[in-house]
């Protein structure tokens, strides 16, 4: 019996997106997007990531400025009660997808073995 394995990522899909985990990040989000100075915050750390991720896929190391740039925005995202409910739920959904990455890749895995 052949299986499509289109259907079963559709389905994957919608698990995913009825995970109740995964729910809570999208709440999380839209409450960033209700609060003007999480939403500045989100803003900032985003471009500042995009730019470090540029760097290091380019093989660059992001400078010291860059370094201490990203720390800063780490402890103000502590600090901001609403932008830390989205990291922390963004941290549970992230045990799913891993979970779910290693299951994915296993066959692939298996055949470079």
């Amino acid at each position: 019996m052949s299986v499509n394995v289109y259907d079963l990522a559709n389905e994957l899909e919608r698990g995913i997106r009825s995970l109740p985990e995964y729910q809570d990040v999208a709440k999380a989000k839209e409450e960033i997007a209700k609060d003007s100075q999480a939403k500045a915050l989100w803003d900032e750390f985003t471009q500042v990531q995009d730019r470090v991720q540029g760097l290091l896929q380019s093989g660059q190391m992001p400078s010291q400025e860059d370094q201490e740039t990203m720390q800063a925005l780490g402890q103000k995202i502590e600090g901001n009660a609403t932008l830390k409910v989205y990291f922390d739920a963004q941290q549970r959904l992230s045990v799913y997808m891993t979970d779910i990455e290693r299951i994915i890749f296993k066959p692939l895995h298996d055949l470079v073995k």
